[in-house]
């Protein structure tokens, strides 16, 4: 019994160290410059990441059906793929010339083993040789059968009006018959492209002929946030945009400009990719294999620590999750909370959130939020009628704050 204790613990320290050894994990559409996997049903999405152990291990990657709010669904692999829901990741490349050195894993789905036949949510995760889950990403297949018109504009609220935006929207359906609304059609808004920042549960304010209006004042309100912070390695060896300083140990070291904390700070137009991040080297022809890795070193001056809060670095490059590996530590000889992150060279955004003791995510304390920033909303609907086994998606729609709105 106590050597199976052992094992077992064994075991999951070898599958923290691999995760931690996972970098640079995307799953996006063969599109350039989209950085969504929310796609019509027969798109191409491409999953790549990268091991650091650079030993080109055997993963797998498994996908899943699930319902509307992530719950796996009742349908059985065989009646939403053709082929085989889970797969050995077999184009694996290692890297080039960099200093870090790490394996580059990438699969292509649809593939000839793989053929996703029908709509809906679903959740894809790749598995060691052990069977532990390594990592998991979210991807929604749609098809375009609805018509969805977003409207984003300033909050209503006269509380918000300066801080939030709201998102209004309608579902037109001429050519699906939906008899009851409220038990056949669910929504869900996302901004971002960040599942942690998503509003659903709701049911249509007015009803018209094959059409559902969704006009809340209140109940869709988001948070503006303010224009992502950014920075770029492209150059692994000379400074480049936002990165003062760069030393050479194992790997480069980046520091990046000292973002000063300003709690009256004032909104500025600053064009932005809304957290996400593009994979790039001027320094070799393959980004996924001749990109090095770099060490940032990110820096926040404040006047004191914050109370009861705790600090980290947020954005796409780690999925917006929170997390120690982004955690900032607050240094008390410098007024300055600090976090070292090892990355991919690339074009990066990124913002601060902060997390108290209620354990939500607070994206606004440090860089504020205000009305006009630029966020992206997409609207998912959901349809699954009475005796139906599934959730299908039947309309995907997106919409901008527009400032002159």
């Amino acid at each position: 019994m106590y050597k199976k204790r052992i094992l077992y613990f064994f075991l999951i320290f070898v599958s923290f160290l691999q995760a931690q050894n996972i970098k640079t994990i995307q799953l996006r559409s063969l599109q350039e410059n989209n950085f969504s996997a929310i796609v019509p049903l027969g798109t191409a999405l491409v999953l790549s990441f990268d091991d650091l152990g650079a030993d080109s291990k055997e993963y797998q990657y498994k996908i899943e059906h699930m319902t509307h709010d992530w719950q796996k669904s009742r349908l059985l692999s065989s009646q939403y793929i053709n082929g085989f829901d889970q797969n050995y990741i077999n184009n694996v490349t290692n890297s080039f010339n960099t200093f870090q050195s790490y394996s580059h894993y990438e699969v292509k789905i649809p593939n000839v083993n793989t053929v996703i036949t029908k709509s809906g949510n679903y959740l894809l995760s790749v598995i060691d040789a052990s069977n532990e889950v390594v990592f998991t990403r979210r991807f929604v297949l749609y098809e375009d059968l609805t018509t969805i018109g977003v409207s984003v504009g300033r909050s209503r609220n006269t509380k918000t009006v300066n801080t939030q935006q709201t998102i209004q929207f309608s579902v037109n359906h001429p050519n699906i018959q939906i008899n009851n609304p409220g038990l056949e059609i669910n929504v869900a808004i996302i901004k971002n492209n960040n599942w942690n920042e998503t509003i659903s549960n709701l049911q249509p304010t007015f009803f018209k002929p094959n059409q559902l209006l969704y006009t809340y004042t209140n109940k869709t309100n988001f948070w503006g946030d303010n224009e992502y912070l950014n920075f770029d390695s492209k150059i692994i060896r000379n400074k480049s945009l936002n990165i003062v300083k760069i030393t050479k140990d194992d790997v480069f070291n980046h520091y990046l400009y000292p973002h000063v904390y300003n709690e009256f700070l004032e909104y500025t137009y600053n064009p932005d990719i809304n957290g996400q991040f593009v994979i790039r080297t001027l320094e070799g022809n393959d980004n996924d294999t001749e990109a090095d890795y770099a060490l940032m070193h990110f820096t926040l001056q404040v006047d004191e620590m914050f109370t009861e809060k705790e600090v980290y670095v947020y954005g796409a490059f780690n999925d917006f999750s929170i997390s120690d590996t982004n955690r900032m530590y607050f240094n008390p000889n410098t007024n300055t909370y600090n976090a070292s992150i090892l990355l991919k060279q690339g074009f990066y955004n990124y913002t601060y959130a902060t997390i108290g003791a209620d354990g939500l995510v607070n994206t606004h304390q440090i860089n504020g939020s205000f009305f006009e920033t630029e966020n992206q909303y997409t609207v998912i609907t959901y349809y699954k009628p009475f005796g139906s086994l599934y959730d299908r998606v039947i309309g995907v729609g997106s919409g901008f704050f527009n400032q002159n709105r």
